[in-house]
C-alpha cells in the first residue's frame, strides 16, 4: 500500500520536478509558457515595426517613387487602368516595409537563443547580426546601382529603333522588387557559410576546396537572377558572388581558430 502511494504521488509531481525553474551558473531555465510568450511578444514587437515602416513608406511614397525612378530615368512609364498607380503605391509600400524590416527577424530569433550561448558564442552572434544587416543593403544597393540600370538599359536599347521604350509601372515595380529581394539574399552568403563552419558541417578548409563548383554555380545562379541577356551583368553578379563565397570562407577559417 505504501509503494502505491509512493507511485501514485511521484505521478502527479511529475510536472512540478520537470518543469520546475532551475538556476544554474546564472542561467534561469524558462517555462514553457514563458518561452511562448517571449515569442508572442518578439513577434507582435516585429509586426509593428513592419506595420509603422509600411505606414511611413506610404506617406512618403511619392518621394520613393522618385528614388526608384532615377536608374532608368531614359524610359517612361504608364498605368493600364485608372487604379494602376494607387496599386502600384500600395506595392511600394509593402516591398518598403519589407525589405527595410526583414532582417529585423532574424534579429528576434537570435535575441531569443541569445541568453542560452556562452560568452564566446554571443560575441559571434554579435558580429554575425551587424555583418547580416551591413550585407543586405549592401546587396540592394548593387541591385539598384548596378542591376537595374545594366538590365532594363539592355531590354530598352535592343529594341530602341523599331519600339518607343514605355512600360507599366506598375510591372516595373514587380521586376525592381524581385531584384531587390534576390540580391539580399545573396548577399547572405558569407552568413551561411560561417553558421555552417561554427555548427562543424563544413570546414572553411573545405570551402576553398570547392571553388571550381563555386564558380560554375555563380554563373547559373547569377543567369537566373538576372532576366537580361546582358553577358556583362551576369559576369558581374558571379564575380560579386564568387568574392562573397572566399570572403565567407575565409572568414569561416579566421573565427573558427580565434573561437574554438
Amino acid at each position: 500500500m505504501t509503494n502505491i502511494k509512493k507511485n501514485f504521488s511521484s505521478f502527479f509531481n511529475l510536472k512540478r520536478t520537470l518543469f520546475e525553474k532551475k538556476e544554474t551558473s546564472g542561467n534561469i531555465e524558462l517555462f514553457f509558457e514563458e518561452h511562448f510568450e517571449e515569442i508572442r511578444q518578439r513577434f507582435f514587437h516585429s509586426f509593428f515595426v513592419i506595420c509603422f515602416v509600411i505606414l511611413l513608406a506610404f506617406l512618403n511614397v511619392n518621394l520613393i517613387v522618385e528614388i526608384l525612378e532615377k536608374p532608368v530615368s531614359n524610359i517612361k512609364f504608364f498605368q493600364l487602368s485608372p487604379g494602376e498607380y494607387f496599386i502600384s503605391t500600395l506595392e511600394i509600400s509593402l516591398y518598403f516595409g519589407l525589405l527595410i524590416s526583414s532582417p529585423l527577424f532574424f534579429n528576434q530569433l537570435i535575441f531569443f537563443l541569445f541568453p542560452g550561448l556562452n560568452k564566446k558564442e554571443k560575441d559571434i552572434v554579435l558580429y554575425l547580426i551587424i555583418s547580416s544587416i551591413t550585407l543586405f543593403f549592401m546587396g540592394l544597393i548593387f541591385s539598384y546601382s548596378v542591376l537595374i540600370p545594366a538590365t532594363l538599359g539592355f531590354f530598352t536599347s535592343y529594341g530602341k529603333d523599331t519600339i518607343e521604350p514605355f512600360l507599366s509601372f506598375n510591372q516595373y515595380i514587380s521586376f525592381i522588387g524581385v531584384l531587390f529581394f534576390g540580391t539580399g539574399i545573396l548577399f547572405q552568403v558569407p552568413i551561411i557559410q560561417v553558421l555552417i563552419s561554427l555548427f562543424n558541417i563544413v570546414s572553411g578548409q573545405k570551402m576553398l576546396e570547392f571553388w571550381r563548383y563555386i564558380i560554375i554555380g555563380s554563373t547559373i545562379i547569377s543567369a537566373i537572377f538576372t532576366p537580361s541577356a546582358d553577358p556583362l551583368t551576369q559576369t558581374l553578379l558571379a564575380g560579386v558572388l564568387i568574392l562573397l563565397y572566399f570572403i565567407g570562407a575565409f572568414a569561416s577559417l579566421f573565427l573558427k581558430k580565434i573561437y574554438t
